[in-house]
């Protein structure tokens, strides 16, 4: 097990303690998780590795920038189809239809680590779903958790390419879902950026997925900061010890210092700003709703004027 384990005994248990009956986290799941296929992406294409993360060498000695292909291929096309798994894409998920698609996709994920004693936590723009109201954002189309690097390699080790059956539901049909682990999760740096995504956890029947990046103190120089591949950092006060609060109806880990963390990452106005990605705040309802295009249209309109009227103010348009 993670060697962060014995710390998580006294979390898991509150998480257990607060857990509903018929809570998503409380899911029947697989005790015996089945192998699934290798995947055809391998990264050791000479056949010689397990891809196990934990038979493969670091490539990052000193000095030296690593090549590596590619692990996870997203089907391309467009901007969206980069938020699917080539190997299980069937076509691109209506808008409709991805937010559930999504909310069974971390509800699976954080039931079936917890049930492995697993500490995970949100991340990015999945963490500031959480900040606004505890949901995905309806303009994501994929979500993000962090790990430790040890808790990376415990799950390369344990159970890398393993699928797990959910059932979201009592009346829902079971999913399967598959935790992908990139082999070049070893790797320390960045490299060549085609592996900075160290795991995934794909929804099989259509191919949308969680990005799992591990965190490690990669810098000798700086002890106590942790890092990911693409050089998000954090000090490790900012991120232990853990809140424990509620994702989509499941029980969930968040960092202790999340508002700065979502400051440094999106900027202040991230945490007010009530308008994005053609959406707007209802203070209502405390949800994300789509604008419709006479909304949106009188937006662009109050913002033309206000950017006409600074440029009168500051001399660069003749007054009227």
């Amino acid at each position: 097990m993670p060697s962060l384990r014995t710390l998580l005994v006294a979390g898991l248990a509150a998480m257990t303690a607060a857990a509903a009956p018929g809570r998503a986290a409380a899911a029947a799941l697989d005790d015996k998780p089945s192998l699934a296929p290798r995947s055809p992406y391998d990264a050791d294409a000479s056949g010689s590795g397990s891809g196990s993360g934990s038979t493969v060498v670091a490539r990052d000695e000193p000095g030296h920038t690593p090549l590596t292909p590619k692990y996870f291929h997203e089907p391309g096309g467009s901007l969206s189809r980069g938020h699917y798994d080539q190997r299980y894409f069937q076509r691109e998920v209506e808008y409709a239809e991805h937010r559930v698609v999504l909310r069974d996709l971390v509800r699976s994920y954080l039931a079936t680590m917890h049930a492995h004693g697993v500490e995970t936590w949100l991340a990015h723009g999945t963490l500031l779903g959480w900040w606004w109201n505890g949901r995905v954002m309806p303009w994501d189309y994929d979500l993000d958790v962090q790990v430790s690097n040890d808790t990376l390699q415990w799950l390369a080790d344990h159970l890398n390419r393993t699928e797990h059956p959910y059932r979201a539901d009592a009346h829902a049909p079971a999913k399967t879902y598959l935790l992908d682990v990139n082999p070049h999760h070893v790797d320390v740096t960045r490299g060549d950026g085609m592996n900075i995504i160290d795991a995934r956890w794909i929804d099989m029947a259509n191919g949308m997925f969680i990005d799992i990046t591990g965190l490690r103190e990669r810098d000798p120089a700086l002890p106590g900061y942790w890092s990911c591949k693409n050089a998000h950092r954090y000090a490790s006060q900012d991120l232990w010890p853990m809140r424990l609060t509620d994702f989509e109806g499941a029980r969930a880990r968040i960092p202790y210092s999340f508002e700065k963390i979502l400051s440094v990452e999106y900027g202040p106005k991230s945490l007010v700003t009530e308008e994005h990605a053609g959406h707007r705040w209802d203070r209502a309802t405390k949800e994300w709703v789509i604008m419709t295009p006479e909304e949106k249209e009188k937006r662009q309109s109050e913002a033309r004027e206000r950017k006409r009227l600074q440029m009168v103010r500051d001399g660069r348009l003749p007054a009227p």
